[in-house]
C-alpha cells in the first residue's frame, strides 16, 4: 500500500514478476476490497494466481507518518505484517515502497540486527565509470555517529567481498575535500574510526565527483548525505537525458544523426537510467528488505523485486553474518 501510486503499481509489477519467475510466490499485503478491484482489470494467466497470496491488513502506514508511530499503532499494517512475515519464515524477502523510517523501524523491531550492529543501512550501487560502486547510508539514518559509519563500512565490505567476490573492496568516505582537515567533526572522527581497523581497505576521503568516477568500490556516508547526493544525481542523469533527446529532434539534419548514432544513445540511456538500479539494501538487518522508490513505476518498482529475488537465491544475509561474525571477532582478539 505504500510509495506514490501504492497497488496500482505494485500489483501489476507483482503479476509481471510471477511471469518471469516461474519459483516465485508473493504474498500482496494491503486492503482486500482495493487489491481484488484491481486485479479485476489486470490481464494475467490464470495460473499465476495460484502464486499470488492476497493477505489483508488492517492498516497503512503514510509516507509523513512519525516511526515511533508506526511501531505503536500500525502493527498490523501491510509494511508491519510484510516484515514480520519474513520474521516468521513465511516469506524470504520483503520489499516496500513505503515510508523510509517506518520501514527500518519494523526492520529492527521485528527482525532485529546483525551481531555488533546498531542500525541498519541503505545501501545500492551507482554507476560510474568503470562499472558501478556500492553507496550508504542512502536515507536510513540522517544522524549517524562515527561509530555509525565505521560499523556501515565493515558492513559494506563484507556484503561486497561475499555478493560481488571481491577481495578487499576499496573503502572511501565522502567528504567536502581529501584533506585530512577538512569536513565536520563527525566525519573525521569516522575518518580516525575506519583508518585504525585492519582489514578494511580504506583509501580515505572521497568527493562527490570521484564517486561517479569509480575511485572507491564502496562510498561511505550518512543518511542525510547519501540521499540527497542519490536523488540529486538521479535528477541529472534524467535532466542529460531528456536535454540528449530534445537535442537530437530540433531539425531533420539532427534527426538522421541521431538514427546513426541511436546504439550510442541507447546504451548511455541504459547507463543512467536510475530505475534500472531501483531496489536498495537494508543492510545489517537479520533478514532481507528491499526498499523500492516511493516514485517507483511499474517497470521501477519490478527492479525492486528482482533485486529482492537475486538477494533470496545468493543468501545474501547468510553470507554476510558469517563473514561478518568472523570479521568482528577476529577484531576483538
Amino acid at each position: 500500500m505504500g510509495g506514490d501510486f501504492g497497488p496500482h503499481v505494485i500489483l501489476p509489477a507483482c503479476l509481471s514478476a510471477l511471469e518471469r519467475y516461474p519459483y516465485l510466490k508473493i504474498l500482496l499485503i494491503g486492503e482486500i476490497d482495493q487489491l481484488e478491484s484491481l486485479l479485476s482489470k489486470q490481464r494475467f494467466v490464470e495460473s499465476i494466481m495460484s502464486r499470488l497470496v492476497l493477505v489483508p491488513s488492517g492498516d497503512s502506514v503514510s509516507m509523513d507518518e512519525k516511526p515511533s508511530s508506526a511501531i505503536r499503532h500500525r502493527q498490523n499494517s501491510s509494511m508491519g505484517l510484510a516484515v514480520k512475515a519474513v520474521a516468521e519464515k513465511q516469506a524470504d524477502a520483503c520489499v516496500s515502497g513505503g515510508n523510509t523510517g517506518a520501514l527500518m523501524a519494523f526492520g529492527r523491531l521485528t527482525l532485529k540486527m546483525l551481531p555488533g550492529i546498531e542500525r541498519p543501512a541503505i545501501i545500492a550501487s551507482v554507476p560510474t565509470m568503470n562499472g558501478h560502486c556500492y553507496m550508504l547510508d542512502l536515507g536510513a539514518n540522517v544522524d549517524s555517529s562515527a561509530a555509525h559509519l565505521l560499523q556501515f563500512a565493515i558492513m559494506a565490505s563484507v556484503m561486497v567481498e561475499a555478493v560481488d567476490n571481491k577481495p578487499q573492496p576499496t573503502i572511501g568516505l565522502l567528504n567536502v575535500g581529501e584533506e585530512m582537515v577538512k569536513g565536520n567533526e563527525q566525519v573525521r572522527l569516522a575518518n580516525d574510526l575506519v583508518r585504525q581497523q585492519e582489514g578494511l581497505n580504506y583509501i580515505g576521503y572521497v568527493e562527490g565527483n570521484d564517486v561517479f568516477a569509480g575511485k572507491a568500490d564502496i562510498v561511505v556516508c550518512d543518511g542525510f548525505v547519501g540521499n540527497v547526493t542519490l536523488k540529486s544525481s538521479e535528477g541529472l542523469a534524467r535532466l542529460i537525458s531528456r536535454r540528449v533527446r530534445l537535442g537530437f529532434t530540433r531539425n531533420l539534419y539532427r534527426r538522421f544523426l541521431a538514427i546513426l548514432a541511436r546504439p550510442v544513445l541507447k546504451e548511455i540511456q541504459v547507463q543512467l537510467d536510475p530505475s534500472r538500479r531501483n531496489g536498495a539494501t537494508l543492510l545489517g538487518l537479520q533478514g532481507i528488505v528491499i526498499k523500492s522508490h516511493g516514485s517507483a513505476d511499474q517497470r521501477c518498482f519490478g527492479y525492486a523485486l528482482d533485486r529482492a529475488i537475486a538477494e533470496v537465491l545468493q543468501n545474501v544475509p547468510g553470507r554476510i553474518s558469517e563473514r561478518l561474525s568472523g570479521y568482528l571477532s577476529s577484531r576483538s582478539d
